[in-house]
C-alpha cells in the first residue's frame, strides 16, 4: 500500500500493539495528519503517489543523511570509520570542520594516555588542532593511515592517528562526478557514566517544601537548605526535584510543572528574593515598598502553612516580579556586569528569544497565537522592531534567567559541598505548552497541529492528550539536533544529574491531531541512536548521571537499548513483580542494578497512603473509578498484603519505635521503613526516597486523570493528618530521622559501578 511505504519511509507508524500479542491499525486520518505536519503531502491517492516517487528518489540520491552518528569508548575517534562515511562512492572528497566548541577531555587516569593525545598528534607541537582538513574515499583504518594527501590541513607525519574529539562536527562531501553533500558528525561516548557508588537521595516537588523564610511557595534558597542538611546529617547523595521549568504566564496559569513555556530556561517564581546581592544594594526609599511585599508574602506562607489555602503560585509571582522590578533598577557592579554579559552570551539567541516572548506576553497576552499576525514570527522585522521598543523589558527577562541560573548553581554547590556525591537531579519534561516561548521560538522545529499523548491500552481505554507540541524529527536532524544539545546543555549546567520524564519519548512519541480523539492517533519515530548520542555528549559534558522514566507500556527493546547506554531506569517496589510468571513480588536480587529505586513517585499514591487504602478511597470520592469501592479496595488489599507478607517473611518489619511482634499487624512507621530496607537490598544503583514518604503524608501531589477535581501541584508537604509541615519541622521530626537514618545505616552497598562502557555496549 503506498500510504504504508510513504509513512515508513517518514517514520510514521501504521499500525501499533496496545498489547505484546495485539496489534491494530492506526487511523488513517492521523497517519495523513503526522505526515502533513512533516511536510509530506498525503490527502489523495495522486498526492500519495507523488510524494512516494520524491521520497524513493531523494533517498536514492542521497549522499550522506542530515546527522551521522559515530559512538566511541575513546574521548576521540577516527571519523573515517562511519559506516555512512566509509560508503562515499570511491574518489570522494570529504571535509570535516570540527565543532568550534569540542567538549574538553577530562585528564586521563595515572599512567594512562591523555584523552587529547591522538588529536595533538595531528598537528605540529606546541599547536592547537587544525580547525579542519580533507580525505578522499576509498578510506583505511586510522592504524595504517599514510601520510595527508597534498593540499590537507594535517601535516604530513607517517603516525597520523585521525582522531577527532566528542562534539558536533561539519562534514562536506564531493563526489567525483560533482554531486554535494553536507552533513553534521555526532561523535559521542558510547556510554553514559553512573554514579561511582551507590547513591541514595531525596525526591521532593520543590513548590510543596515551604520554610519560614519561603513567599508562599518552595523556592532555591529552600533547596539549598534541605541539600545541605540531608547530605550532611544523613549522607544523602542527591536531591531530585520536579521540572523547574518557566512556566506560562497569566491568571490562572497552568500549575503542572510538566506543561512548561520553556524547557531550557528556569521559572524566576524559585528564586529567593533576598538571597540576591541586589537585594541589599536597594535605596532608603525603596525599602518600605520590600518591606511591605515581605509582610504581604508571609501572609500567603502563614495561609499555605496553616492549611487554609492551597499553594498560589500566581500570587507568589506577582509579589516576587513587583519585588524584582526594582532589584533590576539596582546598577550591576563591574564584576556582576560582566557575569551576567557572559551569561547572555553563552544563551545567545535562545536567551533573547525567550526574554523577547515574555515581554510580548506583557503587552499582548500569554496566547501568541493570538497575537498581531507579525509577531507570531520571532524572525519578523516587526518583531525586531518590538524587541527594541521594549528592550527595557527584553533586559527584565534575561536578568531574571541570569538571577534564577545563579541561584541554581548555588544549590549545587551547596550540595557537593555537603558530601552528595550527585547534587541535584533536575527533572525534563516531555515537551512544552503550545502558547510557550519554545514554541514560538522554534516554531520551525515543532509539528504543527499535532499533540503528544498516549495511545489506548489496558490501564486507559481512551488513550491520552498531554496538549504538548511534538518535536519534528526530521527537523531535529537537520539541524544537528541543535535544540537538543541546547536544551540539555543548559539543564546540565547545574545539575550532577538528569532524569527524563518519558524517556521512551527519545524512541517515538503518539502523536495525536489537535481537536482529534487520543484514539485517532499514530506513533512517531525518532532516530533513538542520534538523540541517545546528544545526551550522551552533554552529559559527558557536564560529568553528569541520566535517569530515564521508563514506568508503564515500553517498546521491546527499548530498556535493554537504554541500559546498553547507561541511562538508567525508574522502577517502582509495587510495580515490580514476576509478571510473566507467577505475578508475586520481584525477589530483591532479581531488581535491575541499572536503575533508581522507589517505593513511590509524584504520579503515585505514598507509601501510607497506599498501605491504608486511601488513594482508593481518594478516588472514590472523585468519582475515578470504574468498578464498586469494595472490588477496588479488595483488590489493593490483597496487592498490599502480599508485599507486607514478602518483608515480614524476610525479618524487614521489625524496627519501629515499638516493635513488632510475629504475626501482629504492623504498624505503618514500620511497614514504610521495610519498605525502604527492601529497596536497600535490590542492586539498583540510585535509591530514591520520597520526601513526603518520611512525613507519613498520605495526599498525592498530582492525581492523573483529574484537573480542577483535585489540587494537583498546589499541595504543601504534610504530616498524618493532613496539617503542612515546613522546611523546618521535617528537618527536626523523628520520624523523618528514622526514615533518613534507616536507609543510610542499613545501605547495602554493591560494589562500585564501572563508569566505562560494558563489554557488550554497542550502537543501537
Amino acid at each position: 500500500m503506498a500510504l504504508s511505504r510513504l509513512a515508513e519511509l517518514h517514520g510514521v507508524a501504521t499500525s501499533y500493539s496496545p498489547s505484546p500479542d495485539r496489534t491494530v491499525p492506526a487511523a488513517e486520518s492521523a497517519v495523513v495528519a503526522a505526515l502533513a505536519a512533516l511536510g509530506v503531502d498525503a490527502s489523495s491517492p495522486e498526492a500519495i503517489r507523488a510524494a512516494l516517487e520524491k521520497a524513493e528518489a531523494g533517498q536514492a540520491a542521497r549522499l550522506l543523511p542530515p546527522t551521522v552518528v559515530l559512538r566511541s569508548a575513546a574521548p576521540s575517534a577516527d571519523p573515517r570509520t562511519a559506516p555512512e562515511l566509509a560508503a562515499l562512492p570511491p574518489g570522494t572528497r570529504v571535509r570535516l570542520t570540527r565543532d568550534p566548541d569540542p567538549v574538553p577531555a577530562r585528564p586521563a587516569p595515572a599512567g594512562g594516555r591523555d584523552a587529547g593525545e591522538a588529536v595533538r598528534r595531528a598537528a605540529p607541537v606546541g599547536e592547537a588542532p587544525p580547525p579542519a582538513w580533507n580525505w578522499t574515499v576509498p578510506l583505511v583504518p586510522a592504524a595504517t593511515a599514510p601520510p595527508p594527501p597534498a593540499g590537507s590541513a594535517l601535516p604530513p607525519a607517517a603516525d597520523v592517528l585521525w582522531a577527532v574529539p566528542f562534539g558536533v562536527h561539519r562534514i562536506e562531501a564531493t563526489t567525483p562526478d560533482g554531486r554535494t553533500a553536507t552533513s553534521h558528525l555526532v561523535i559521542a561516548p558510547d556510554h553514559i557514566r553512573g554514579p561511582e557508588s551507590r547513591a541514595w537521595g531525596l525526591l521532593v516537588q520543590l513548590y510543596s517544601l515551604l520554610s519560614h523564610r519561603s513567599w508562599g511557595m518552595g523556592d532555591l534558597g529552600d533547596l539549598a537548605e534541605l541539600a545541605t542538611w540531608a547530605g550532611r546529617v544523613h549522607g544523602a547523595g542527591f536531591v531530585q526535584v520536579n521540572p523547574l521549568h518557566a512556566a506560562v504566564p497569566g491568571t490562572p496559569t497552568d500549575p503542572s510543572p510538566y506543561r512548561p513555556s520553556s524547557r531550557r530556561f528556569p521559572d524566576p517564581v524559585h528564586l529567593r528574593v533576598e538571597a540576591i546581592p541586589e537585594y541589599t544594594a536597594l535605596s532608603a526609599d525603596v525599602r518600605p515598598h520590600l518591606d511591605g511585599l515581605l509582610r504581604r508574602a508571609a501572609e500567603l506562607r502563614v495561609r499555605v502553612l496553616s492549611g487554609e489555602a492551597l499553594i498560589d503560585r500566581d500570587a507568589v509571582w506577582e509579589l516576587k516580579r513587583e519585588a524584582l522590578e526594582r532589584l533590576c533598577a539596582v546598577p550591576l557592579p563591574p564584576g556582576r556586569q560582566a557575569a551576567y554579559e557572559d551569561f547572555t552570551a553563552a544563551h545567545g539567541q535562545a536567551l533573547t528569544d525567550h526574554a523577547t516572548w515574555a515581554a510580548l506576553t506583557e503587552r499582548h497576552g500569554p496566547h501568541w497565537s493570538e497575537w498581531p499576525a507579525p509577531l507570531t514570527d520571532p524572525r519578523s522585522r516587526q518583531t525586531a522592531a518590538a524587541r527594541t521598543e521594549l528592550a527595557a523589558r527584553v533586559d527584565f527577562h534575561r536578568r531574571l534567567a541570569w538571577y534564577t541560573d545563579t541561584q541554581l548553581a548555588e544549590a549545587q554547590r551547596a550540595a557537593r559541598e555537603a558530601g552528595m556525591a550527585v547534587g541535584l537531579v533536575h527533572d525534563l519534561a516531555v515537551g512544552v505548552h503550545p502558547d510557550g516561548s519554545d514554541a514560538w521560538s522554534q516554531q520551525d522545529v515543532f509539528a504543527a497541529g499535532m499533540s503528544v499523548g498516549a495511545p489506548p491500552d489496558a490501564f486507559n481505554a481512551l488513550g491520552q492528550d498531554w496538549g504538548l507540541p511534538p518535536w519534528r524529527p526530521d527537523r531535529l536532524a537537520e539541524s544537528g539536533y541543535a535544540p537538543y544539545r541546547g536544551l540539555l546543555r543548559s539543564l546540565l549546567r547545574n545539575a550532577g544529574a538528569l532524569r527524563i520524564d518519558h524517556v521512551m519519548g527519545l524512541f517515538r512519541l503518539w502523536w495525536v491531531p489537535v481537536g482529534a480523539p487520543p484514539t485517532d492517533g499514530t506513533y512517531v519515530h525518532y532516530d533513538a541512536e542520534a538523540m541517545l548520542a546528544v545526551l550522551a555528549l552533554e552529559a559527558h559534558r557536564a560529568d553528569a548521571v541520566v535517569i530515564g522514566e521508563d514506568l508503564g507500556t515500553v517498546e521491546p527493546g527499548v530498556r535493554e537499548t537504554l541500559q546498553r547506554h547507561g541511562v538508567l531506569g525508574t522502577s517502582v517496589l509495587w510495580f515490580e513483580r514476576d509478571w510473566d510468571g507467577t505475578g508475586l513480588p520481584l525477589p530483591a536480587e532479581a531488581w535491575r542494578a541499572s536503575c533508581v529505586a522507589t517505593a513511590t513517585t509524584h504520579d503515585l499514591p505514598s507509601t501510607a497512603s497506599r498501605l491504608t487504602g486511601d488513594h482508593v478511597r481518594l478516588r472514590h470520592r472523585l468519582g475515578l473509578l470504574t468498578r464498586p469501592l469494595a472490588e477496588e479496595e479488595a483488590e489493593e488489599a490483597a496487592a498490599t498484603a502480599t508485599w507486607l507478607t514478602v518483608l515480614d517473611g524476610l525479618g524487614l518489619m521489625g524496627a519501629a519505635p515499638g516493635g513488632h511482634l510475629p504475626g501482629a499487624a504492623p504498624d505503618e512507621e514500620a511497614a514504610v521503613l521495610a519498605v525502604h530496607r527492601f529497596l536497600l537490598r535490590t542492586p539498583a544503583r540510585m535509591i530514591g526516597v520520597w520526601l513526603p514518604d518520611g512525613t507519613g503524608d498520605r495526599r498525592p501531589q498530582n492525581l492523573p486523570g483529574t484537573w480542577d477535581q483535585y489540587p494537583n501541584w498546589r499541595l504543601p508537604v504534610a504530616d498524618a493528618q493532613g496539617h503542612p509541615v515546613t522546611l523546618e519541622q521535617l528537618t527536626a521530626s523523628p520520624r523523618v530521622a528514622r526514615l533518613l537514618r534507616t536507609v543510610a545505616t542499613e545501605d547495602q552497598t554493591p560494589a562500585p559501578m564501572v563508569r566505562t562502557a560494558p563489554p557488550d555496549a554497542r550502537p543501537v
